[in-house]
């Protein structure tokens, strides 16, 4: 593997690794690979490729809190069980 010396991080960037490092027992090394990888959807050796899709993008967040309320009610409503069609009958 090629290496690569980075200078002038922002130390923004910095905390993000090292959080990154620390939450996942890491390396600074590894969490940085870590990140490149989730940032630029490719994957480790070894590990399942992870495929980003954006063709529903220009929906994200088009909803009103009224149209996201009532999306939720009516799920809800689907999600509950009639106790009445499941009891046996005979």
């Amino acid at each position: 593997m090629k290496q690569i010396t980075i200078r002038g991080i922002p130390d923004e960037i910095e905390k993000t690794i090292k959080k990154e490092a620390k939450a996942k027992g890491l390396s600074l090394n590894k969490a940085f690979i870590s990140l490149l990888e989730k940032a630029t959807g490719l994957r480790a050796k070894g590990k399942k490729k992870k495929v980003l899709y954006h063709d529903l993008d220009h929906l994200f967040g088009i909803w009103t809190k009224e149209e996201a309320a009532a999306f939720d009610k009516s799920l809800k409503l689907q999600r509950e069980i009639d106790e009445e069609l499941w009891k046996k009958t005979g």
